[in-house]
């Protein structure tokens, strides 16, 4: 695994990717890449970082792992490339769209038009072995994202902050809700949005709302 970061993060994160710690990551993700089938490819691992430069960044949006079925991660959270179809959970968040802005159900599952606007699209951990989901989380990955999360609560203003689901609702802690928005809901996976824990969480428009109030551009969802 080549480290290419933006020099807009690197320059944050320096302290952190030259940490021992960071150094075994590399050293696990490099032998399990070599050994293993490995998503997303390894020069896709940090597209959500090197295509939504720190500075650009007005929200972000939290998910766990890559996708780990083949010709699916992309190296942004939910997202897949184009004329892929889209996993259960892209739907469910295509679906609460259509609901909450009253637009038709978007075409592609490639997210890349909402990084563009300034949406970091962040997994907690940035790789996976195919068909093992959670296979290379506590390895790293989490201190790292960790790290950028602080970075964007110490050092930005008026972010609004996605979590989804019990696992992205604890990185709350890392986030100064005195400056910040933090919308939380249960997971857009079939699972959670079965039961009710999903469906009219309005996020996409209260955030909308939220920009528009701090004098930030709003985010064309669709």
């Amino acid at each position: 695994m080549n480290v290419k970061l933006d020099d807009s993060w690197k320059k944050h994160l320096n302290h952190h990717i030259n940490s021992k710690g960071f150094k075994n990551l590399v050293d696990f993700v490099k032998s399990e890449y070599k050994d293993n089938i490995c998503y997303p490819r390894g020069s896709l691992i940090f597209s959500a970082l090197n295509n939504c430069k720190f500075d650009d960044v007005k929200l972000v949006i939290l998910g766990q792992d890559p996708y780990h079925n083949p010709n699916q991660a992309n190296g942004l959270a939910f997202s897949v490339p184009e004329n892929t179809a889209h996993p259960p959970s892209l739907i469910n968040i295509f679906k609460e769209i259509e609901q909450d802005l009253n637009v038709e159900y978007p075409l592609s599952g490639d997210l890349m038009p909402w990084v563009n606007q300034g949406v970091l699209l962040l997994n907690s951990t940035l790789t996976v072995r195919k068909n093992r989901p959670g296979s290379h989380q506590n390895m790293g990955w989490e201190d790292f994202t960790n790290e950028i999360i602080n970075l964007i609560s110490f050092k930005k203003n008026n972010i609004v902050f996605f979590l989804w689901g019990n696992y992205a609702k604890k990185k709350s802690k890392l986030i100064d809700r005195n400056k910040h928005l933090i919308l939380s809901s249960g997971h857009p996976s079939p699972l959670s949005a079965n039961r009710g824990y999903w469906f009219g969480n309005k996020h996409f428009s209260k955030a909308n709302q939220y920009l528009k109030e701090n004098n930030i551009v709003e985010i064309k969802w669709v």
